[in-house]
């Protein structure tokens, strides 16, 4: 029996060679059908928002969305003015921050002076370390209590005296004595680290290694850079660094209290000089950032907070939610203004007059793909600091790393409790709360970067900040109104 016409065979053989995939037609291919009469202009291509298409410019739609934002943003801050008029009053930011409320006496100014007594507690008892005068176990349980005290009285304090306080007064009193706490802890424990080590080569060599004075270091950095072409081993470039013992004196202790770092070292990373134009920069931006703040907060904060009272009160979801929204614009760009103007103006600011070499106060936490990323890239001070003095530690203990990693979580809740509840004088859960909701959260966002893009990762890190601190807000000024004004809303609250 006869079989297909040839021209049948060419046409089925062209079908079965069809593709459904672009990729899979080869170049021969393609200069085969570039070579034909009928002028082609199809070519394998895959759409833009495909995946496969590789294609990743969205610079326009980039700048469509910030346009939009900006927009957006405008309007409502038209809508405020329109709705409350002008309510920024730089006289009363100058009332508030120099301590409106404030009882007779300034209880605020004396907790931060005594704040001397523990440093020079610290110090004594190191000296006293160093010379063996103090035991070991009996120097490490006076720290443990010097610094444990330092954390309590201000609780005690202004929730004894609570009318004496100014609100701004016991927020600067708590925010000094935290940071006080870390730098007191990274303090002793790196001294107890090098004196261990400072034992264990006395006891080696039999005797102990002749202190020096810090003139006679300054003077051989001068002789080390007046002979930069001269070759030294290791023993000789160590020379001009500080070493266990010689660290402990005053001068030392209080350039680590004024440095913008809260892990101890003996020898910080040094600048040659005062940049000072970059210094002027950086004063202008903290100056004129304070203001952005102080602005955004009076004219459209105060008002979306208040408006929150009655949602609250009456558990009204959708009107919780519509306020909730409308507070998270104001908060957001409050919280960036006060991010770049902390962490960038200010802290640079203070490394720059401190010669402070190490300005490594951030990283690129807008790109965090999960919540881990982001808690180790945004606050970098206190990173190191839990990293080095609390999770290294307790893993070399014999710990997991996620015991190590809850509990640095259930200490850093702890601190945001204590920032917000000892100043407010209410003592709720909703900072401690919602740091230790960041547990599940890095979860729920890890599990979405693995399976669905770290795109969308970074957008749960963003929902996250943008949605979470305004609720934790509201929920501590409806509590705070309660607590301290009844369960009553006065007349000429604002609508």
């Amino acid at each position: 029996m006869a079989g297909p016409p040839a021209s049948e065979t060419r046409q089925r053989l062209r079908r079965a060679q069809s593709v459904t995939r672009a990729e899979e037609i080869t170049k021969d291919k393609k200069k085969i059908r570039r070579s034909q009469p009928d002028k082609p202009c199809h070519q394998p291509r895959d759409s833009l928002f495909s995946w496969s298409s590789n294609f990743n410019n969205f610079t326009g739609l980039v700048n469509w969305g910030f346009l939009l934002l900006t927009i957006g943003g405008f309007r409502l801050l038209l809508e405020n003015f329109i709705k409350y008029g002008i309510r920024i009053d730089p006289m009363q930011w100058i009332i508030v921050l120099t301590g409106e409320g404030e009882g007779e006496g300034y209880p605020s100014l004396i907790l931060l002076a005594y704040t001397l007594v523990p440093i020079l507690l610290c110090l004594l008892v190191e000296k006293g370390l160093s010379v063996e005068i103090i035991a070991e176990r009996v120097g490490m349980t006076v720290h443990i209590v010097n610094i444990l005290v330092l954390v309590l009285i201000p609780m005690v304090v202004i929730h004894v005296r609570g009318t004496a306080f100014s609100l701004i007064g016991a927020t600067t009193v708590c925010f000094s004595y935290c940071v006080l706490f870390m730098k007191l802890w990274s303090y002793v424990q790196v001294n107890m680290w090098c004196r261990n080590l400072h034992n264990r080569d006395s006891s080696k060599n039999g005797k102990r290694r002749r202190s020096i004075s810090i003139a006679q270091l300054q003077r051989e950095d001068r002789e080390s850079a007046d002979a930069p072409n001269s070759k030294y081993d290791k023993s000789e470039l160590s020379k001009g660094l500080v070493k266990y013992p010689d660290n402990l004196h005053l001068k030392d202790l209080c350039y680590f209290m004024c440095a913008p770092t809260l892990c101890y070292e003996l020898n910080f990373p040094r600048t040659e000089r005062i940049r000072k134009r970059f210094l002027i920069k950086r004063l202008l931006e903290v100056i004129i950032g304070v203001n952005i703040v102080m602005a955004l907060f009076q004219q459209w904060m105060i008002p979306s907070v208040k408006n929150s009272l009655v949602p609250f009160s009456s558990m009204n979801a959708a009107k919780m939610l519509e306020r909730l929204l409308k507070l998270a614009i104001p908060n957001h760009l409050m919280w960036l203004c006060f991010f770049y103007l902390n962490f960038h103006s200010f802290y640079n600011l203070v490394g720059e007059l401190m010669y402070f070499a190490d300005r490594n106060f951030y990283c690129d936490w807008w790109n965090s793909n999960n919540i881990d990323t982001f808690w180790r890239t945004w606050n970098m001070p206190v990173h190191r600091w839990c990293v080095r003095h609390l999770y290294i530690p307790i893993t070399e203990l014999g710990y997991s790393k996620t015991t190590a990693s809850m509990i640095v979580f259930f200490i850093s809740a702890f601190f945001h409790e204590y920032l917000v509840s000892v100043p407010l004088k209410t003592f709720k859960v909703w900072a401690f709360m919602g740091m230790m909701a960041q547990l599940p959260l890095s979860f729920i966002s890890k599990f979405m970067e693995k399976h669905f893009g770290e795109r969308l990762g970074n957008t749960i890190v963003w929902a996250s900040i943008i949605l979470g601190q305004p609720l934790c807000i509201m929920m501590y000024y409806h509590d705070y109104v309660v607590t301290n004004y009844g369960d009553i809303l006065v007349d000429g609250t604002l609508e």
